[in-house]
């Protein structure tokens, strides 16, 4: 039987259990959204731009654990989707991303709307094809969601000429994909097993340190039973929030620039360092000289690039996380960890006096203080909800003060630091979780970088919440500003921004304001139990700086903590 190429891709797509596409139509796809609306049950989200749509497929996939799909047109079409692309690729998320292309004997012409898109994005996706023969195009749609969610997930690009879209070949589905030269190794050297567990039953003051591979490999059981059978304090990298729960006396806070003292500390004094699913980012090592600098290192990864990429390891392990904590968890017996409780157990309280001695504080005056939203919001919520955030000083009050107990529950852009994610990235996760309560963390100024999503939101009668700090700064670089730059508030000022509460009328949303700290339970309760879409806007202090701090090429346990 003979079918369009656009009929071959809603086909394979259908095979790949996809049901929810995320895009934005234009020339180079039109036979693409024909074919989509006439013959599949897929649904389509049209967002209000590709950036959105990518990051909605990126929310989806975070807080489903599935492949996100999007589709957008050619030339800039294609390059609005950049960003989105770099943010999941950083992060590690799972995404097929399908771009328009010129028909294949216009491309390299400078034809209308036409792009190197393949070239482009090479360097922020995991792969990427240009698809040049429609022989080829089922087998290339099925490799991408293999490359996209096995080994360490990422995005996947695939270019669709017009004239392949629109041209018949016959259509045989292929149940079954494989790479011969594209193998990621999910099981663990034994022997390195081995050296893991001897280092574990020698150390006395041991610290687990948990990253975003952790939630990816769907791990959160398998680490909680280690870390409580080992009585092994966990500190998390941003990705890593929501591996452990938060509320567990095991737990320390997040690592890195704006990480808590307890976490800073436990990992610059620990003697064994057991890191899980992280790529050691700057912002969590400081300077990279002294991180750790009394431990030996056991790094589990799936990627071997990773590890030794930026701190030297004793003991690397490549391997998918569950699998490894699984094994480690069948293989420690009893009366290993029991001959060292005594010691763990002086290691636990000394955590434990760093807790009660440097614990997160603010003091809430007259005017909000951004914590205390956070705090409120964490209560009303029993921190039960699914967070998203925009980026700055937002994301690390969120990550700070709201304590996350599950996996995939904490939706945020880390190695990129997209300002504009948070919104699009709700409207992902709240179709992932048709009921769940989705709230997004914003600043004044990244809601608008991807504030025409409030229409997508909107039209699809999405309940998504959107909590805006609103402090009149581009708050995170006012701070640097105000610390290393004598208060040289440079283009950071927001001195005219929309009303937001008409805004979110004006979206056919609901729109509530706080301006006192007695105004903000009353605000949250509404906004949070209200039906359809809501903005709520918090009128908070503007000068108030996230702490702890790690200023730039320093230690991690030298932090300004006022």
């Amino acid at each position: 039987m003979k079918i369009t190429g656009a009929r071959i891709l809603m086909e394979t797509l259908k095979t790949e259990g996809v049901d929810l596409i995320f895009g934005y139509p234009g020339g180079a796809v039109i036979d693409i959204y024909d074919e989509l609306s006439r013959h599949t049950d897929i649904q389509h989200i049209l967002a209000r731009h590709e950036q959105g749509a990518v990051h909605a497929a990126d929310g989806y996939a975070r807080a489903s654990g599935q492949t996100g799909v999007c589709l957008v047109t050619s030339g800039p079409g294609a390059t609005n989707a950049v960003t989105g692309i770099a943010t999941a690729f950083m992060d590690s998320i799972p995404l097929v991303i399908f771009t328009g292309q010129v028909p294949t004997h216009l491309i390299g012409n400078d034809a209308f709307q036409e792009v190197d898109i393949v070239g482009i994005t090479r360097p922020c996706t995991k792969h990427n094809y240009l698809v040049s023969n429609i022989a080829d195009l089922q087998k290339i749609i099925k490799e991408a969601f293999h490359i996209a969610g096995s080994g360490r997930p990422g995005p996947v690009l695939i270019d669709l000429p017009k004239d392949i879209m629109s041209s018949t070949t016959d259509y045989v589905p292929i149940q079954t994909v494989s790479l011969k030269s594209y193998n990621p190794t999910c099981y663990p050297n034994a022997k390195q097993i081995g050296k893991a567990l001897e280092l574990l039953k020698q150390a006395r003051r041991p610290v687990i340190f948990a990253g975003g591979g952790v939630i990816l490999s769907k791990a959160a059981n398998e680490l909680t039973e280690f870390a409580r059978k080992n009585q092994i304090p966990v500190t998390g990298s941003l990705m890593g929030i929501g591996s452990f729960p938060g509320t567990d006396p095991l737990w320390l806070g997040m690592l890195g620039m704006h990480g808590t003292f307890r976490a800073n500390m436990s990992v610059s004094e620990c003697d064994l360092l057991i890191a899980i699913g992280v790529r050691f980012d700057d912002r969590v090592t400081g300077t990279t000289e002294s991180f750790a600098a009394n431990a030996k290192i056991i790094h589990i990864d799936i990627d071997p690039a990773s590890i030794r990429k930026n701190i030297p390891v004793e003991v690397p392990i490549v391997g998918d996380c569950k699998i490894c904590l699984t094994e480690l968890n069948r293989l420690i017996a009893e009366k290993d960890h029991r001959a060292f409780m005594l010691e763990r157990s002086k290691w636990l309280c000394k955590i434990s006096q760093w807790r009660k001695k440097y614990f997160l504080s603010y003091k809430q005056k007259n005017i909000i203080k951004p914590q205390y939203v956070i705090e409120r919001l964490h209560h009303l919520t029993k921190g039960q909800a699914i967070i998203t955030t925009e980026v700055g000083q937002n994301q690390m009050w969120a990550a700070q003060y709201y304590h996350f107990e599950n996996p995939q529950s904490f939706i945020t852009s880390g190695g990129l630091g997209t300002m504009g994610f948070g919104l699009p990235a709700a409207i992902g996760a709240q179709l992932a979780g048709p009921d769940k309560l989705v709230v997004d963390i914003a600043g004044d100024g990244s809601i608008q970088m991807n504030i025409q999503e409030m229409a997508t939101a909107v039209q699809y009668n999405l309940p998504v919440k959107i909590v805006i700090l609103n402090n009149y700064f581009l708050g995170m670089v006012r701070q640097w500003q105000e610390l290393f730059y004598n208060k040289n508030y440079a283009a950071t000022q927001m001195v005219h921004a929309p009303d937001f509460v008409k805004l979110a009328e004006a979206y056919g949303a609901t729109g509530l304001r706080a301006k006192t700290p007695d105004e903000v339970d009353d605000v949250l309760r509404k906004g949070l139990f209200s039906s359809g879409t809501v903005i709520m806007e918090f009128i908070v202090e503007k000068e108030e700086s996230v702490y702890p701090m790690v200023p730039a090429g320093r230690p991690i346990n030298e932090m300004l903590l006022v």
